[in-house]
């Protein structure tokens, strides 16, 4: 199969689950949200979910999407978490899911049974915010996440485990270790280049690296984002049409809401906040965003309907 051109998408669809006031198991669901720019967002399906989880426990945080490049099909991939029902951060992290949750469709809009699998060692305390990458040059699935093992005693660390369908699963390896916690790593290509975004949890900023190779040693970069802090769940895509890339970060301290940053050398690390806000109607929580073509447009909104601000 012929691989989809860069060039042919013309909208996002961003996976997420929200943050409001009230107490409710729907808020750690998946929502679907779409945009013509990346910055004016519309919720479909009347601001309600349109996956949720209905095993493990029972909630779904931290949702990603993936496009397969060869087939076609989607995976949706999320975190095994409510914290509805488990209430207590520290426990969670001692005794929380091995698993990831999974979805996949072939058209955006018919979507398969959600299914559990492990990923996680067996003394992995929790496995958070899973995120997934094409491996070119091994035509697979790297798939990441963070985990605190010995039941939560260790620090957070970030894992990987490789896949060509999301069901059979290598076994994990230590992908990320620092001084500090570190969990909500996002990676993007651009030109046969690697740029890793992770969240340093002890001091609560991103870091970024660059390497060219998924496996290989990444390298440092000086940003400005470091002294960003109380931010958490990046996502970054390259604007259509542009040599511009935007990075969500949710400002999860103090704004409570998504805020974009904008860079067009990715190399150099320097982003600065969007002069226009995040337009969306709903309190978006950590979620990911992915270029999809105007008829997959068309047909998530024939399919759910849009809610705008």
């Amino acid at each position: 199969m012929k691989l989809r051109e860069v060039s042919e998408y013309k909208a996002y669809l961003f996976v997420h689950f929200i943050h409001e006031d009230k107490n409710s198991p729907d808020l750690e669901q998946v929502y679907f949200s779409v945009s013509k720019d990346g910055i004016k967002w519309e919720t479909l399906n009347n601001k309600q979910p349109v996956l949720r989880s209905n095993r493990g426990e029972r909630g779904v945080r931290d949702p990603f999407l993936i496009r397969s490049p060869k087939k076609n099909k989607f995976f949706l991939i999320g975190t095994d978490l409510s914290m509805y029902y488990r209430k207590d951060w520290e426990e969670v992290q001692k005794s929380g899911s091995q698993h990831i949750t999974v979805w996949e469709s072939e058209d955006l809009v018919h979507w398969s049974d959600q299914r559990l699998v492990k990923v996680g060692t067996e003394t992995a305390g929790c496995v958070w915010a899973p995120e997934a990458i094409y491996d070119q040059e091994a035509e697979d699935f790297l798939v990441f996440w963070a985990s605190r093992e010995n039941y939560g005693a260790d620090k957070q660390k970030i894992y990987y485990a490789k896949t060509t369908d999301f069901q059979g699963f290598t076994k994990p390896k230590l992908y990320i270790e620092r001084d500090n916690d570190v969990i909500d790593t996002t990676i993007i290509e651009e030109n046969g280049f690697y740029y890793r975004f992770s969240k340093d949890e002890t001091v609560k900023s991103i870091t970024v690296e660059v390497s060219d190779h998924l496996l290989g040693e990444f390298t440092p970069l000086t940003t400005n984002l470091s002294s960003i802090v109380g931010v958490e769940g990046p996502a970054c895509f390259k604007l259509i049409g542009e040599d511009r890339w935007c990075l969500l970060l949710d400002h999860y301290a103090v704004e409570k809401r998504y805020i974009p940053y904008f860079t067009d050398d990715l190399i150099g690390a320097q982003y600065t906040k969007s002069e226009q806000d995040m337009d969306i109607p709903v309190h978006s929580k950590h979620g990911g965003v992915l270029p999809i073509t105007v008829d997959e447009y068309d047909a998530l909104v024939h399919a759910y309907g849009k809610t705008s601000v």
